[in-house]
């Protein structure tokens, strides 16, 4: 995999590690709200492709919503993924949003992925979205891009990427079947397959599969209840 740490947020030493996980403000200790998901990112030969679950859970044991599209498109030709608190990630996508649309207003044309991806850092590291753990995937003249922005607001570029509760089981089977140069049909395909695995094992993911396919001509998002629609 080629790994470029394009913006490393600095942790502070006296913080906790950050989960997925959303504390309620003004709940009494103890009373915590954990979000598990299954997210992936690729990059292809013709764009990008980003799948995830459909599973808002609590703690990994009551399943809260069957059908919840954690994938948002945020720019002309990019996605960002939902992972943890369902506010703060709502939040940081409604951010980013106005964010890009502002500056393809004031500067006539649409704000690089890199740069993007570097304001999700900054946004990322501390503050109300500091619980979360999103994919950030575009295209733009530069080529096709996938990011992790970690909850520290450090933000990696990889050929292809997972986050959430079920990254350790998708991670292993996107190591079998991902390779360069794949279509996003192709693409699509794997993802799903990443997605499927991780739902076998992690119960906060589950209920299905959406697909985003990231061209230069747009951003296109499918959700499908059965994995065998595109299996």
């Amino acid at each position: 995999m080629n790994h470029n740490l394009d913006n490393v947020g600095i942790e502070d030493p006296h913080e906790p590690e950050v989960a997925p996980i959303q504390t309620n403000e003004g709940a009494e200790d103890g009373e915590v709200t954990k979000t598990g998901t299954t997210t992936v990112g690729l990059t292809t030969a013709d764009g990008v492709v980003i799948a995830t679950d459909m599973r808002a859970s609590l703690g990994g044991r009551f399943v809260s919503n069957k059908d919840v599209q954690k994938v948002e498109q945020i720019h002309p030709t990019a996605a960002l993924t939902l992972v943890g608190s369902v506010g703060g990630a709502q939040s940081f996508i409604e951010t980013l949003r106005a964010e890009s649309n502002l500056y393809e207003t004031r500067r006539g044309e649409p704000m690089s992925i890199k740069a993007l991806a570097t304001l999700a850092g900054n946004l990322g590291r501390g503050g109300p979205f500091r619980a979360i753990h999103p994919i950030l995937g575009g295209v733009d003249e530069d080529g096709h891009h996938v990011y992790s922005i970690d909850p520290a607001g450090g933000v990696i570029a990889d050929d292809y990427t997972v986050t959430g509760s079920g990254m350790q089981v998708a991670y292993g089977t996107l190591e079998q079947y991902y390779e360069e140069g794949l279509s996003n049909e192709e693409a699509k395909e794997v993802a799903a397959r990443a997605v499927k695995s991780a739902v076998e094992r992690d119960t906060g993911s589950g209920n299905g599969v959406f697909l985003a396919e990231i061209t230069d001509e747009g951003v296109e998002i499918e959700g499908h209840k059965d994995f065998d629609d595109v299996l």
